[in-house]
């Protein structure tokens, strides 16, 4: 469950934080996600969208994103 006081959205400096890749890795990572969810270039990507397609527990990412 996420907290109240979190964010909704996932940016590239989590995605470096979470998985230990380059700002420019990180975002193209999100880009792909983004192609895998058919979302437009301006639209954002939720924790728990990319929770689901990471695999990852959305406990451990708000740990990552919060700490």
């Amino acid at each position: 469950m996420i907290p109240n006081s979190v964010r909704v959205c996932i940016y590239p400096k989590d995605v470096q934080r979470i998985m230990g890749k380059e700002y420019a890795q990180a975002r193209m990572y999100l880009v792909k996600i983004k192609k895998h969810l058919n979302k437009e270039p301006h639209h954002l990507i939720s924790i728990e969208e990319f929770c689901e397609y990471t695999g990852l527990k959305i406990e451990h990412v708000v740990r990552c994103i919060v700490g």
